[in-house]
């Protein structure tokens, strides 16, 4: 079970920063953000302070029972399917002992069901030879009326035995068939108490301990979608009206301010809000703006997957039209 929401992370901080001062990379931060808060809108650019987020994922239990083991630990890289805890299986290999026997019991049950068509057919054969034969000396005027009577209701008895025989069957089938799929939702409930990563990413919390017993829905761990990154940024009307879903961004991150990381625009509110107070100045809070959605591509994350970090805060830019050009200090320069 799964509940997703959006926290703040991100990026390429260690290795990119490598050899760059936190003094001077602030230096050079602050005189980007000086130079665009002066020249925000011209030659089309426009700017917005922001911080880098991703999605998270709460990796939650399906049933509620007592943890036998976590496996995970906070900052794991984990691929899908990974193996994150185990809850306690007990009651539910019990079950599915059960189910297993249900089956086999209906499994024995067509057996019989089978063989009682057998010994019906049997008798049915039977009595069509004597049916025929009285039939003959019926004709042949060597017997009674209630002889053939009798040999007719003999074999039609049979024959309705027959019919039955093979309703026993088809109801041992069946049987059969709803213990498999007893059997089969047991085992995936046994399945679900092993708890694995719905996707690739990082271990952001481990909420749960061993031993402790938690309702079913509960987290277990806080995944980071580590292909899902993106930056926020907040514009005033009179710019969103000339953005457009798909159109390319920029973005430039305090700790690498060197590097500028390619984005495209995914989102764009359709209401008007007051910016965060996390994100902007006191100034722009007190103006309504709409919220844009700059995600980084999934190539390029997948790249630097380990250098992956969160809280990082940066400039996010957009262009009036796609036909502006990107200055030179604003094209694509990432690691290679």
């Amino acid at each position: 079970m799964l509940r997703c929401r959006p926290v703040f992370t991100f990026l390429l901080i260690a290795a990119l920063g490598a050899g760059i001062s936190p003094a001077l990379a602030q230096s050079r931060f602050d005189t980007l953000l000086e130079k665009f808060g002066k020249s925000n809108g011209e030659e089309g650019i426009y700017s917005s302070n922001g911080r880098i987020e991703a999605q998270s994922v709460d990796v939650a239990t399906k049933y509620a029972g007592r943890i036998d083991s976590v496996t995970a630990e906070e900052g794991d890289l984990l691929a899908a399917g990974d193996v994150i805890a185990q809850m306690g299986t007990a009651d539910a290999t019990a079950q599915l002992n059960a189910a297993k026997a249900a089956v086999l019991r209906a499994k024995a049950g067509l057996t019989v069901a089978q063989a009682t068509l057998m010994q019906a057919e049997s008798a049915l054969s039977v009595a069509q030879t004597t049916y025929d034969r009285v039939v003959k000396l019926h004709d042949s005027g060597t017997t009674a009326q209630s002889t053939l009577d009798d040999a007719t209701n003999a074999l039609n008895s049979a024959k309705a035995t027959v019919e039955m025989a093979k309703a026993q069957i088809e109801d041992a089938k069946a049987s059969i068939a709803a213990a498999e799929a007893d059997q089969e939702q047991v085992q995936l409930a046994l399945d679900d108490l092993t708890i694995k990563a719905p996707l690739r990413g990082r271990v952001l919390y481990r909420l749960h301990e061993p031993g402790e017993v938690i309702d079913a829905g509960y987290p277990v761990v806080t995944m980071l979608d580590l292909s899902n990154v993106y930056m926020n940024i907040y514009l005033p009307a009179t710019v969103i009206g000339t953005l457009a879903v798909g159109d390319e961004a920029r973005l430039i991150l305090d700790p690498i301010s060197d590097y500028v990381v390619p984005a495209t625009i995914t989102f764009i509110s359709p209401q008007s809000q007051f910016t965060p107070k996390n994100v902007e100045t006191q100034e722009q809070r007190e103006e309504l703006v709409f919220r844009v959605k700059l995600s980084v591509p999934r190539a390029l994350l997948a790249k630097y997957e380990n250098l992956i970090k969160s809280g990082v805060r940066g400039i996010g830019f957009v262009r009036s039209r796609p036909d502006v050009g990107w200055p030179e200090h604003l094209t694509v320069n990432v690691p290679e």
